[in-house]
């Protein structure tokens, strides 16, 4: 006999949206940053390059793997030193963009993290 799927609780699924809304406007932005608003070399960057590995925890968290969630809260905070650094280095416009890329990461780590201790709280325990 199989069990009916359960329904996530609201702030499971609050943090479910925030979380892949920021890593969508992390790619978002990552693409815009390096290709238009403010490149290194006019015309565009591989800088832009470093979109790629956020593209990689999409699926699973639209899959709502448990695993994404765990491992993308570690990566993000690569995203975070490079945001930080160049939001204290760089000029306007690009150290304006690293202040959003900053915010964007914590809202993912964030998210992420409390998705993560959400569920295994409403998780039953297997003993």
């Amino acid at each position: 006999m199989t069990t009916p799927p359960t329904l996530a609780s609201p702030s499971v699924a609050a943090t479910r949206v925030i979380a892949v809304g920021a890593l969508l406007g992390l790619i978002l932005l990552s693409l815009a940053w390096e290709l238009v608003l403010a490149p290194l070399r006019p015309g565009g960057s591989w800088l832009v390059l470093k979109a790629l590995p956020l593209c990689l925890p999409l699926a699973g968290l639209l899959k709502n793997r448990m695993y994404t969630y765990r491992w993308l809260s570690l990566m993000v905070w690569v995203y975070f030193t490079e945001g930080a650094v160049r939001a204290t280095s760089d000029k306007p416009p690009s150290n304006y963009l690293a202040m959003i890329e900053v915010a964007l990461c914590l809202a993912l780590f964030v998210a992420c993290a409390l998705h993560v201790r959400l569920r295994l709280k409403a998780a039953p325990s297997a003993s």
